[in-house]
């Protein structure tokens, strides 16, 4: 069958094509691609071309599919997988399965299969590391956001401590203790508040820093400073374009510094002054993956040895990590739409992925079997003078807190203009 799907050719070359799928073998899995969220990733797989450690070196001439975000249906099963996935079951997609020790990917590495796709054949690999994951749920846009909010999961569960006289470490972030979220009110940054306040070992006090006050409000406006205190919390927002902020952070702690502090930026300073915040066995999780192969940053190696300070670095998650996001957005313990600002269709892409870094906001939530131009959640009254369909849309968000939702979902895939 044929489809339309954005494959990258090289270094900031993307491309929305028709392509075709190979026949269902007794190997395949076949799925209709409902959502798929945008992430920063497949900007950097895009600067960086067949450069990229997960994209093929010859991507030049077979061009692979990106985007990796996904959910939607699965709709044809090959004889071998048959007494495991039925078709019409719903999915969720976990890609990095690391089989045998390579780091191909689905929105990577694959010709047929990726996110900014409408139908795709999962690779074997994805199936034999039980990486297509069921996902039952109405909702195809959380199935989306599992897989960014598996990879904020994975960071709580990949921090650590020590107790002195042992070399066992105790994962996760300190109960009770001290946690500062660095650069944090971006798309990822928020599911951390989120994940902090609402799920697994919470903090007793938790700090979240940016330098801007728009989305620093945004943030506050939506995990309150009030909701915090109901949960024994103490929330700070600080915006960070101050003299001496590193020591109005350490401030804010009574001068212990902090047991935990994740940082979202590849930016040197706010590395360095993650370090400096950290107290005697802070850990520090670099989240934010550089595209400088050369990024450097000091850190206190006095610390490392007298205070037992130490660093860790994530990129992804895992199978229970997904099922963890899944399972906590089905609970509505988490609720990952305060991510989403803007909606798009197929057709925008490869002008969102390119300019990714230029565009404000948050996630941009991408249906692929809709044309629709990349638009602002909060542009949608404006669009509404002109367009019924973004007037009902804005209608359907302003009742659920201007956050993207289930309704919206449900009225856009029924009457969105298709591809």
């Amino acid at each position: 069958m044929n489809t339309k799907a954005v494959r990258i050719h090289g270094k900031m070359d993307l491309r929305l094509e028709e392509i075709s799928l190979p026949e269902v073998g007794p190997d395949d899995v076949r799925v209709k691609i409902i959502s798929d969220s945008v992430c920063m990733s497949t900007y950097k797989a895009a600067v960086e071309g067949g450069d990229h450690k997960r994209v093929p070196d010859d991507v030049a001439d077979r061009p692979t599919i990106v985007g990796h975000e996904f959910c939607g249906d699965i709709i044809a099963v090959g004889e071998n997988w048959k007494d495991k996935y039925k078709v019409g079951d719903r999915f969720a997609i976990q890609p990095a399965h690391y089989y045998q020790g390579s780091q191909e990917a689905p929105g990577y590495s694959y010709q047929y299969c990726g996110g900014s796709s409408q139908y795709a054949n999962i690779p074997i690999e994805t199936l034999l590391m039980d990486c297509l994951l069921p996902y039952h749920s109405e909702t195809y846009f959380y199935g989306s956001l599992a897989e960014p909010m598996s990879c904020i999961v994975g960071t709580y569960h990949a921090m650590y401590h020590t107790k002195a006289g042992s070399y066992v470490h105790e994962m996760g972030i300190k109960e009770g203790g001290k946690l500062a979220l660095l650069a944090s009110v971006g798309p990822m940054g928020l599911g951390a508040i989120d994940y902090a306040l609402h799920c697994g070992r919470r903090p007793s006090l938790l700090v979240v820093t940016d330098i801007d006050d728009s989305r620093l409000k945004r943030a506050a406006s939506i995990y309150t400073v009030e909701e915090a205190k109901s949960l024994g919390i103490e929330l700070h927002y600080v915006n960070t374009k101050m003299d001496n902020a590193t020591a109005y952070l350490r401030d804010l702690t009574g001068g212990t510094g902090y047991d935990d502090v994740i940082c979202f930026a590849p930016v040197r300073s706010v590395v360095e002054q993650a370090g400096d915040i950290l107290g005697c066995d802070g850990c520090l999780n670099f989240f934010a993956g550089p595209t400088d192969t050369g990024f450097k940053a000091e850190f206190n190696f006095y610390n490392v040895h007298y205070l037992y300070t130490h660093l860790v670095g994530t990129s992804g998650g895992n199978n229970d990590d997904l099922r963890e996001a899944i399972e906590l957005m089905n609970a509505g313990k988490i609720n990952p739409a305060s991510m989403v600002t803007h909606i798009g269709g197929l057709n925008a892409v490869v002008d969102t992925v390119l300019n990714l870094p230029q565009i404000p906001g948050g996630k941009k939530l991408i249906y692929n079997h809709i044309d629709m131009p990349l638009t602002a959640i909060d542009a949608f009254g404006e669009k509404g003078r002109t367009d019924p369909l973004f007037a009902e849309l804005d209608k359907i968000c302003k009742a659920h807190k201007g956050m993207w939702n289930a309704e919206a979902e449900k009225y856009l895939l029924a009457n969105a203009k298709a591809v």
